[in-house]
């Protein structure tokens, strides 16, 4: 499966490296380090009473997110990033020392896109397009085969889902 991987992301090096995108993709995926982005909009959404609910669904979602993707997947996982295994790569970004699977840049992104989604399609529609720009990010740079990032987009949904549905639940709960 590796093999086959590093073909795609040899692929995306070979035919769409340029250096425009060499100098925006590092920017990019650095405004979903440590979920950076997601949790700002997270505490914006909280501020106010109208978008607290969304606020809340977000941050549970992250939380989710970062127990269930970051904590103990990639440490179950433990699988090395694609330039360890093909060292002939120089990338754009400080190499990085956790683990591969999942992308955790993708997992926060699509969280918060998902929950964007289902609360305000006005919000959800510029989140899911930063998301999937955050994702395709992580595999140009080289940072992630591409199942580490279906990963962080399958399991982002369906966190961010759960979340909305588990606060759903707390508002019902404390209203009544």
């Amino acid at each position: 499966m590796n093999e086959f991987e590093l073909r795609i992301l040899d692929f995306i090096r070979e035919h769409l490296a340029c250096p425009f995108l060499d100098a925006v993709m590092p920017v990019i995926t650095s405004l979903a380090n440590g979920g950076i982005i997601w949790i700002i909009a997270a505490v914006l959404l909280l501020i106010f009473k109208k978008t607290r609910k969304t606020g809340f669904s977000v941050a549970l979602a992250l939380i989710g997110g970062l127990i269930i993707g970051n904590l103990l997947l990639k440490n179950l996982v433990g699988r090395i990033r694609p330039y360890d295994l093909n060292e002939g790569i120089e990338i754009l970004i400080a190499r990085l020392s956790d683990y591969s699977f999942p992308s955790g840049h993708t997992l926060a992104s699509f969280e918060a896109a998902t929950v964007l989604m289902i609360r305000d399609k006005r919000l959800g529609i510029p989140a899911l397009i930063l998301a999937v720009t955050i994702a395709f990010s992580r595999l140009y740079l080289y940072v992630h085969y591409p199942t580490d990032v279906l990963a962080g987009i399958i399991l982002g949904v369906f966190i961010g889902f759960f979340a909305c549905k588990a606060v759903d639940l707390l508002y019902k709960r404390f209203k009544s």
